[in-house]
C-alpha cells in the first residue's frame, strides 16, 4: 500500500544556527606596562623631592648647631710657674679678648691689657707664703671663665696683718735679724719703723673709708718682704651704761648709725632693742635707754651694732639701792 508521507521541505537541509553576540563591555583604561612605568616614575620624582628637602633641612639645623656651639665657646686659660716666684699666665681664643683680670686672695684685682687681641700672655709675681691666684678671663660676647690656684713660697721674712679695734696690728719675723719696717695707706709717704731683733709688732691706726695698706720689711741681708691689703677703716660705736640706784642708763652714739643693743642681766634675762624698726636714722645716731634693776646684785653686760655690724660692750655690776 502506498502511503503518502508529508515531508517538511527543509528537510535534509542544514539549519543555520545564529551567533548571539557576547554583550559590549564599557571601555576601560589601559592598565598594561606603560601605566606602571608612569606611576613608578611619578613615586620616584616625589621620593626625590621629599628627601632633597630632608636633607635640606637637617643641613640647616646642623648648620644652626654648629653656629650655636660657635657663640658658646669660652676662653682657655693656661697656667705654669716658670720659678720659684713667677708664673707665666697665657689666655687663648678664636675671638677677640674683651677683659683678663687677676688677684690673689680676691684682693685688689689687676688688669691685664688685652688690645683686642685673641692671646695674651703676661708674667706674675708670686707672693711669699699660701695665698690663691684668681684669674678672671671674658670675650666680647659675654663669655667667661674663672680659673682658681693655691700657691705657697717659703719666705725668710713673714708678715700678719690682723684687726685691732680701730686699727690694724702688724707682726712681723725672720730667720734672720730684721732691719726695718715701713708702712704708708695708699700713696701717701711712707712710715719707718727701726727694728732690734727678728721680730717686731706695731699698732697703725686706721683712717676712715676703704684704703690700701703696704708693708715692707727689710733683714739685715737685704731680703725683702712686702705685703699689701686692702683694709675698711670704721668708727666703733660709743657706750656708755650708768646708774642712778634705780635703773642703770645706755648712753650711746655712733656716726653711722646704731642698728641694735642688747643686754643681758645676770647671764639669765636677754633683751634685744632693734633701734632700725622703731628710728629713724638720724635718731639712731645718738640713743639713751633706762631699764629698772633687779634687786640685790645686777651683772651686766650691754652690746651696740653699728650700720657697718661693729660692735663695743660693756660690763659691770651694779646694785639696786
Amino acid at each position: 500500500m502506498n502511503q503518502i508521507l508529508d515531508v517538511d521541505d527543509n528537510y535534509g537541509k542544514k539549519e543555520k544556527v545564529k551567533k548571539s553576540k557576547a554583550p559590549k563591555m564599557p571601555k576601560t583604561r589601559n592598565s598594561g606596562p606603560l601605566e606602571i612605568q608612569s606611576i613608578v616614575k611619578f613615586f620616584a620624582i616625589a621620593i626625590l623631592i621629599f628627601g632633597v628637602a630632608l636633607i635640606g633641612t637637617g643641613s640647616y639645623s646642623m648648620y644652626k648647631g654648629a653656629t650655636k656651639e660657635v657663640a658658646k665657646t669660652k676662653p682657655v686659660i693656661y697656667v705654669e710657674q716658670t720659678g720659684e716666684e713667677e708664673i707665666l699666665l697665657k689666655v687663648t681664643h678664636d675671638k677677640e679678648l674683651a677683659k683678663i683680670t687677676y688677684d690673689w686672695n680676691e684682693e685688689g684685682a689687676t688688669e691685664v691689657p688685652v688690645n683686642n687681641q685673641k692671646q695674651v700672655e703676661t708674667s706674675i709675681t708670686i707672693p711669699t707664703g699660701t695665698n690663691t691666684l684668681r684669674v678672671c678671663a671674658s670675650d666680647r660676647n659675654g663669655q667667661e671663665i674663672e680659673y682658681e690656684k693655691v700657691y705657697t713660697v717659703e719666705s725668710d721674712i713673714n708678715i700678719n696683718l690682723e684687726p685691732e679695734g680701730n686699727n690694724i696690728k702688724v707682726t712681723a719675723n725672720g730667720i734672720n735679724q730684721l732691719q726695718y719696717m715701713t708702712y704708708r695707706w695708699d700713696d701717701e709717704d711712707e712710715t719707718r719703723v727701726d727694728i732690734e731683733g727678728n721680730q717686731i709688732e706695731e699698732t697703725i691706726e686706721i683712717p676712715k673709708g676703704l684704703h690700701k695698706l703696704t708693708i715692707i720689711v727689710v733683714d739685715v741681708n737685704n731680703q725683702t718682704e712686702t705685703k699689701e691689703q686692702e683694709v675698711n677703716g670704721v668708727t666703733k660705736p660709743k657706750l656708755d651704761v650708768t646708774t642712778d640706784g634705780k635703773d642703770f642708763i645706755i648712753n650711746a652714739s655712733d656716726e653711722q648709725g646704731l642698728t641694735r643693743v642688747e643686754f643681758i642681766i645676770n647671764q639669765v634675762d636677754r633683751f634685744m632693742i632693734d633701734l632700725k624698726a622703731e628710728l629713724s636714722l638720724e635718731d639712731r645716731k645718738q640713743f639713751e635707754y633706762a631699764y629698772p634693776l633687779n634687786d640685790g646684785e645686777n651683772k651686766l653686760e650691754v652690746t651696740i651694732y653699728n650700720e657697718s655690724g661693729i660692735s663695743e660692750t660693756f660690763r659691770a655690776m651694779f646694785n639696786k639701792e
